[in-house]
C-alpha cells in the first residue's frame, strides 16, 4: 500500500507540528542558563536568568515518586522573574541510583543547598526553599533547622513540620482544591503557625492559598500556584519584575504527542496485515473478565502480603505490587476469554515499533518538561521483569478491542478507566501500606486512550499488547522509588 495524497499531507502536518512543539520548549529557555551537573551523587539542575548577578536562591525539592523535572515548571516561571533556582533528585528518585532512605533526604537538601551557594550568580544572604508533598515536609524541616537561611518558605500540598509563629520564616502553604487531606494538612499548619500574617518584613508572613480546580500532581502544572510562590518570594525580598512568563511546556507537549499520534495515523496503513479474522468471544466472557479481574488481584495481593514485603518487592516502592496486579488480573481476564492470537515474528517486530513511537512521543520531550525518563542502569534492569508482569492484561484488553468499531472503542477506553480506577482504589482499602497507588489513578484515562487509539491504528491485539506492556512498565520504572 502506498502512501496517499491525503495520508502524505496528515504527515506533513504531524512534521510540523512536532518541529513546532519543540520550538516552543527550546523558546521557554530563552534568556536563561540551564545546567545539569552532580554533587556527591546526586543529580541536579540549574536555572537562572543569563548574566544574573547577586539573585536570591530557591532551592525547590520534589516529593514522593517524583524528580527535579517533574518540579521545573516553578524552576522556569522564578528564574524568568530573576532568581537562580536549584532542583535534586532525591536518593532513590529520578536519576539517583542511592537507594530510598527516609533520614537521609535532609542530607540531600543540605548538599543542594552548598551546590547552590556555589553558584556564581546567587546572593548567599538572599535564599529561600520551595517544596512538594514529601519536600514539603523536607524543606519546612530544613527551614526551621535553618533559622535566618532561608528567608521564605512555600510549602505546595503540605505533610507535617513542627512549624510556630516565628518560625520558619514567611511560610506559604498551598494546597489543591481537589486534595481534600492536604487542605487540612495546610490548616493545621496554618492554626499552628499563628494564621495569616502579613508581616514579612518580620519573617512573620503566614499565608495559605488554595489553588482551583487541581489535585496532588496536576497542581505542579498549575500557573496559579507557579504565580502564588512568585508573589511570596517578591514581596519577601521586596522585588519588582518585568517577566510576563507563564509555563506553557506541558502545552507544548501535548502537541508533541498529537503530532506523533499524527504520523502514526499517517503510516499506519503501511505497516497493518491483512488478515483481520475476528476471534469469537462471547462478549458476556470479555466483559466478565474485565469485571471480575480486578477483584481476583485484589485478593491475590492480599494473599500475597501475608508473605512478602509487598512496598518493597522488586527493589521498587510501589511499582512492583503495580505490576503484580497487572499479573493477577491480566491472567484471570485472560483465562475467561480462554483464547489467544495467534503470535508471529512480524507483531513482535510491530510491537516493538510501535513502543519506539510511544517512547519517543511521550517520553523524548517528558525529560525536558516533567519526567525523568532516561532510565539509569538499575532502573533499566528493573523495566522488563514490570513489562512481563503488564503484558496478560494488555493481551486481554487488545483481544476484546480487535476489529472494533471507534464507537466501540471509546467504550471500552472508558470501563478500562473506571474498572482500573476503582479495582487499584480497592486495593487500597486492604492494603494502605500501599497508600502511592493513588498517584497512578489520574494517569490512567489518558494513558489507557493514548494506548487505545495508536494501537486501533494497527488492530492487532499482540501488537497492542507489547507496545503497551513495555511502555507501561517503563513507566513504572522510571516513576517509583528505588528502594532499602
Amino acid at each position: 500500500m502506498k502512501l496517499n495524497r491525503k495520508r502524505f499531507w496528515l504527515l506533513v502536518l504531524a512534521i510540523l507540528l512536532i518541529l513546532t512543539s519543540w520550538f516552543g520548549i527550546v523558546s521557554a529557555r530563552s534568556g536563561l542558563q540551564v545546567r545539569s551537573f552532580q554533587r556527591e551523587g546526586i543529580p541536579l539542575i540549574y536555572v537562572a536568568p543569563q548574566r544574573a548577578e547577586a539573585v536570591p536562591g530557591v532551592l525547590i525539592a520534589h516529593g514522593f515518586a517524583g524528580s527535579k523535572q517533574l518540579m521545573l515548571g516553578y524552576a522556569h516561571v522564578l528564574a524568568h522573574a530573576g532568581y537562580a533556582v536549584l532542583l535534586w533528585d532525591f536518593d532513590g528518585h529520578g536519576a539517583n541510583p542511592t537507594r530510598l532512605q527516609r533520614y537521609e533526604l535532609e542530607r540531600n537538601l543540605d548538599v543542594a543547598l552548598q551546590a547552590l551557594l556555589e553558584q556564581p550568580e546567587v546572593n548567599p544572604d538572599r535564599l529561600a526553599v520551595l517544596g512538594h508533598s514529601m519536600g514539603s515536609g523536607i524543606a519546612m524541616t530544613a527551614a526551621l533547622q535553618g533559622g535566618d537561611r532561608f528567608a521564605a518558605t512555600v510549602a505546595v500540598s503540605p505533610t507535617g513540620a513542627d512549624v510556630t509563629p516565628q518560625t520558619p520564616r514567611n511560610l506559604q502553604l498551598q494546597a489543591g482544591s481537589g486534595e481534600g487531606r492536604f487542605i487540612s494538612n495546610a490548616e493545621r499548619l496554618l492554626a499552628q503557625a499563628g494564621g495569616e500574617n502579613t508581616n514579612l518584613a518580620a519573617g512573620e508572613g503566614r499565608e495559605l492559598v488554595i489553588v482551583p480546580g487541581v489535585e496532588h500532581i496536576t497542581i505542579l502544572f498549575s500557573d496559579n500556584s507557579h504565580q502564588a510562590a512568585l508573589r511570596w518570594f517578591d514581596a519577601t525580598f521586596g522585588r519588582v519584575h518585568s517577566s510576563q512568563y507563564a509555563d506553557r511546556r506541558m502545552a507544548w507537549y501535548g502537541l508533541h504527542l498529537l503530532g506523533w499520534i499524527a504520523a502514526l495515523a499517517a503510516v499506519a496503513p503501511l505497516l497493518r496485515e491483512a488478515d483481520t479474522t475476528t476471534m469469537r468471544i462471547p462478549p458476556v466472557r470479555r466483559w466478565a473478565g474485565l469485571l471480575i479481574s480486578p477483584m481476583i488481584a485484589v485478593t491475590g495481593l492480599v494473599l500475597l502480603s501475608q508473605r512478602v514485603d509487598l512496598q518493597n518487592l522488586g527493589g521498587v516502592q510501589v511499582g512492583g505490587a503495580v505490576g503484580v496486579w497487572f499479573l493477577i488480573a491480566g491472567l484471570a481476564w485472560l483465562g475467561m476469554l480462554a483464547r489467544l492470537p495467534r503470535l508471529t515474528l512480524r507483531t513482535v517486530g510491530l510491537g516493538i515499533v510501535l513502543f519506539a513511537v510511544l517512547w519517543i512521543a511521550l517520553g523524548a520531550m517528558a525529560q525536558v518538561v516533567w519526567l525523568q525518563w532516561w532510565l539509569i542502569p538499575i532502573r533499566l534492569r528493573i523495566w522488563l521483569p514490570l513489562a512481563v508482569a503488564c503484558l496478560p492484561w494488555f493481551l486481554a484488553s487488545g483481544i476484546v478491542q480487535q476489529n472494533i468499531g471507534v464507537g466501540k472503542r471509546v467504550l471500552w477506553w472508558l470501563a478500562q478507566s473506571v474498572i482500573l480506577i476503582g479495582g487499584f482504589g480497592l486495593t487500597l482499602q486492604f492494603l494502605p501500606q500501599l497508600g502511592f497507588m493513588f498517584l497512578l489513578l489520574p494517569l490512567f484515562p489518558p494513558l489507557i486512550g493514548i494506548l487505545s487509539l495508536v494501537a486501533g491504528f494497527l488492530n492487532r491485539a499482540w501488537v497492542y499488547a507489547i507496545a503497551s506492556s513495555l511502555f507501561f512498565g517503563w513507566l513504572l520504572a522510571a516513576g517509583f522509588p528505588l528502594s532499602a
